[in-house]
């Protein structure tokens, strides 16, 4: 049974409360929605995707302007006025800007990657689906980038790895500039209706006052952004668009290194010759069916350096287009808050599951060489999705991985081991709304299920997972009330079931831990989580409470992402924002959070405090800055399966400084810390991105970071004198430095090339080894006691100690001291030479080594890169899109 003390709680609701009884807290003011009435072409020839707006068809509709400015006065006449035109034929729609300017030759024509919106631009919003809550989101720039974000959550999520197939051009007139759209009906989802209503709105951005001006007035302290749109009427009798899309494709790559004497798979390069298949088959207008059979992701940019000594994963995002598509459906994250005091990154789906690293690792005798592959093959994957008219959010997916191993050779022979099993990997996602679109429930289900051999019985051989979303909006959508629960089973043998429970996420072993019990007879494992949380999303001021809890045997990591078990959390935080600006500031908003954590046990964990905030000055640069108190901390982890640390008091600070992002040289600054306050330890890390872009197709960007982090109390090892286990720790001084590098060239926007480089190291010395006598003791000098260097004798790579000086050493471990260097890059050249069709040539360089921890950072990251040669990968890939 859960003990929490009543002091904890009582706060929280007497806050919500006092705000549900102060009803005028959100402000909103209600905004008449305008309406845009389209007409079909009929028998008028569809316009040409010129820029120019000359074609005859254009006249079957009148301007529509009068924008509103939105950023940074709200509610006001913009500069430049905007205006915009929608048309449409069966199987596309087509919309027209024209972006008045006094000065046409002033606009801002800068070249950059697909997504980034550098420059003048111009987007389209559209709710084809007309559930309130998702948009798609077309852009286009004065210079003819084109760039598109699947907007989600009502406008709290942007996602722009969405690439659908669309077209755009622009021209520069003597009255401004103007740009000419065409979207395939083939790339929206919307239903049956004969005569619907989509939602819309439009932005433009007027770059040399960093202004931004709507068709429909959205008040910015607006509960939401896809909710406040207009309407579009006119669209009768759609045309069911069938479509089908497949994009073959071919890669060829070429691998080279220092060949290895002696080892077989080591001999200077490897070349390969793959093909696949990518598919979109449209089951209806709002349901689309996703095909892949060995996909490729080789032009995928590597993920950024990163090393923890905490024991926790690292997560990293989803890059990969099959799995990017549609991906607003499958998400769960279903614990996160607007105090960020959550577990922000848990989610039942992770798709960087399917396709990962092999988990096991090849087993080698003296004298054996081994060769394993990186990945894991995904033999195919399907994925159904979409959402319907009546607001049902649909969504399957699933994958088979290859069955991987290790070819290991020796003087005895050949042989191979298994490293990864084959498996299928399942997940089904269905979610509705109703009520007026104010109201939603939903479910997900997953499914991990691994055919098994010897080598990889560490796994599990089934793992399922699911969980229910509920959620409720009024007041015209002011507030709000959510709930998310959530389960998991995972089974396999006694070895792999007490593998999880010993593991950092669990330490169902940990020695002091009365409510956790270890079992290493169970072949099963099940858990409970969710969260649920009341806010207020309107006016000025804003406000969210909750509650988030995880259940020790809470396990998601098959096919999601979960970094703790055992956890129970309440959590507020209450906001202010202006929305006009001020004498000296455009906008500014402040925050405070709070955070009280438990385990299960109902020992108090953590109890956090933070106020943060952001600055928007005239000149349009930014300001940001936080400060963190945590008075009280405990760690279940920190002795990994130890008894529960005492983490000493601490404070932290952020700040930051953006320059004004119109300017070709610009700059960003972030330094962050936090220290113990008795000193126990100290962390400082600063981070910069200098932006250089001398013309209009060229940008560099050098974005330095380093890290010093001193801690006392960092752990080593768990060792046994005698039957007495001695948790070690030791004083870490940890420097971590990363040079990434970025140059695009845009010779058009459809043709660029561009490179990315990091060197990256982190070094690590340790000294004033310890072992933990009173893990809980209030006085940091009581929770340890030192070993002398009388005591320790160095031994190679191990160092044992003689704890009685009797001359006889009674344990030893090993010396953790590490420099990891790792020097990464990609050269890519990719050019779309046709409507959704690329070709893509990389050259990629990858060197992972270690270095002396002897050596200063500068030195042995210049040694480590100059004295290795790095991997060398040539790779070419062709896919050609047929559309229909």
């Amino acid at each position: 049974m859960i003990m929490i003390k009543r002091r904890a709680i009582t706060p929280v609701f007497m806050l919500m409360i006092s705000l549900l009884i102060a009803g005028e807290v959100h402000g909103q003011e209600v905004v008449e929605k305008r309406v845009y009435t389209t007409r079909h072409t009929g028998e008028a020839p569809s316009p040409a995707i010129d820029g120019m707006l000359g074609d005859d068809v254009w006249a079957l509709v009148p301007w529509s302007g009068d924008y509103i400015e939105w950023s940074p006065e709200e509610n006001t006449a913009p500069t430049e006025q905007t205006q915009m035109k929608i048309i449409y034929d069966d199987r596309n729609l087509y919309v027209a800007f024209k972006c008045l300017d006094k000065d046409p030759e002033g606009v801002v024509r800068r070249l950059s990657r697909r997504d980034v919106f550098d420059g003048d631009w111009v987007e389209i919003n559209i709710d084809s689906n007309g559930d309130q809550r998702t948009a798609a989101s077309f852009t286009i720039t004065a210079a003819g980038v084109r760039g598109e974000e699947f907007i989600t959550n009502d406008g709290m999520l942007w996602d722009p790895t969405w690439n659908p197939v669309w077209t755009a051009r622009t021209q520069q007139t003597a009255e401004g500039w103007t740009a000419e759209i065409q979207i395939p009906f083939s790339q929206l989802r919307f239903g049956t209706e004969s005569r619907p209503v989509w939602g819309i709105q439009s932005t433009r951005r007027y770059f040399r006052e960093e202004e931004r001006s709507v068709w429909q007035r959205s008040p910015r302290n607006a509960p939401g952004w896809v909710s406040a749109f207009g309407e579009l009427h006119g669209l009768n009798n759609l045309v069911q668009q069938r479509h089908w899309e497949v994009q073959p494709y071919t890669v060829s790559s070429l691998t080279r290194y220092d060949e290895e004497g002696g080892n077989p798979f080591r001999d200077g390069q490897d070349s390969e010759l793959s093909a696949g298949l990518d598919a979109k088959i449209g089951i209806t207008n709002d349901l689309t069916l996703d095909l892949t059979v060995n996909p490729d992701f080789g032009q995928v940019e590597a993920d950024p350096s990163a090393i923890a000594l905490d024991g926790f994963q690292i997560f990293f995002p989803e890059q990969r287009p099959f799995f990017i598509e549609s991906k607003n459906i499958f998400d769960y994250k279903f614990s996160t808050s607007q105090s960020g005091n959550t577990f922000g990154f848990d989610n039942l789906f992770y798709s960087r599951r399917i396709g990962r690293g092999p988990q096991g690792v090849a087993q080698t005798q003296m004298g054996e060489f081994s060769s394993q592959p990186d990945v894991t093959t995904i033999l195919g994957a399907a994925k159904f999705s979409g959402k319907t008219e009546d607001g049902w959010s649909v969504g399957a997916l699933n994958s088979t991985t290859a069955s991987e191993v290790a070819n290991i050779a020796g003087l005895e022979g050949n042989r191979r081991q298994t490293v990864e099993p084959l498996t299928n990997y399942f997940v089904g996602r269905l979610q509705k709304d109703f009520n007026n679109r104010n109201s939603l429930i939903g479910g997900i289900f997953t499914a991990t299920n691994r055919q098994l051999a010897r080598d990889v019985d560490f796994l599990h051989r089934a793992a399922y997972t699911g969980g229910i979303d509920l959620g409720h909006q009024w007041q015209n959508k002011a507030w709000y009330l959510n709930g998310n629960f959530v389960f998991s089973y995972v089974e396999g043998s006694e070895a792999a079931i007490s593998a999880t429970q010993q593991s950092i996420q669990h330490l169902f072993n940990r020695v002091d831990a009365d409510h956790l019990s270890f079992d290493e007879s169970k072949t099963s494992l099940s858990g409970t989580g969710g969260n649920v949380q009341l806010g207020n999303a309107a006016g000025n001021w804003r406000f969210e409470s909750g509650i988030a809890w995880h259940t020790p045997g809470l396990e998601l990591n098959d096919l999601g992402f979960q970094r703790r078990a055992d956890d129970l959390r309440q959590y507020n935080w209450v906001s202010y924002r202006t929305t006009r600006p001020r004498e000296r500031v455009r906008q500014f908003t402040i925050n405070h959070a709070n955070v009280t954590v438990f385990d299960f046990g109902g020992n108090l964990n953590t109890v956090r405090l933070n106020v943060n905030g952001w600055v928007n000055l005239k000149n349009n640069w930014w300001i940001n800055g936080g400060f963190t108190y945590t008075p009280h901390q405990f760690s279940n982890a920190a002795l990994r399966g130890g008894p529960r640390l005492r983490i000493s008091p601490s404070a932290s600070y952020r700040n930051g400084l953006i320059s004004d992002s119109r300017k070709k040289l610009r700059l960003t600054l972030n330094h962050a810390g936090e220290w113990a306050t008795d000193g126990a330890f100290r962390i400082h890390a600063l981070s910069a991105a200098l932006t250089y872009q001398p013309t209009n197709a060229i940008q560099f960007t050098l974005s330095p970071n380093y890290s010093f982090n001193k801690d006392q109390l960092q752990y080593v090892a768990t060792v046994l004198s005698g039957d007495t286990p001695r948790y070690i720790n030791g004083t870490i001084r940890q420097h971590t430095l990363s040079l990434p590098a970025r140059v695009d060239y845009i010779l058009s926007p459809n043709l660029s090339i561009q490179y990315w480089g990091q060197p990256f190291i982190s070094r690590g010395n340790y000294g004033r080894y310890k072992f933990i006598t009173d893990a809980q003791a209030f006085e940091f000098a009581d929770r340890f006691a030192a070993l002398s260097d009388a005591q320790l004798q160095d031994a190679d790579a191990q160092l044992s100690v003689d704890e009685n000086l009797d001359g006889i050493p009674d344990y030893s471990f090993f010396k953790p001291d590490f420099a990891f260097v790792q020097w990464r890059s990609n050269l890519v050249l990719r050019w779309e030479y046709r409507q959704g069709s690329e070709l893509f040539l990389v050259w990629s360089q990858d060197l992972v080594q270690f270095g002396d921890p002897a050596d200063p950072v500068l030195r042995g990251l210049q040694r480590t890169i100059r004295d290795n040669r790095p991997q060398r990968i040539f790779l070419l890939k062709a896919t050609y899109r047929f559309l229909r």
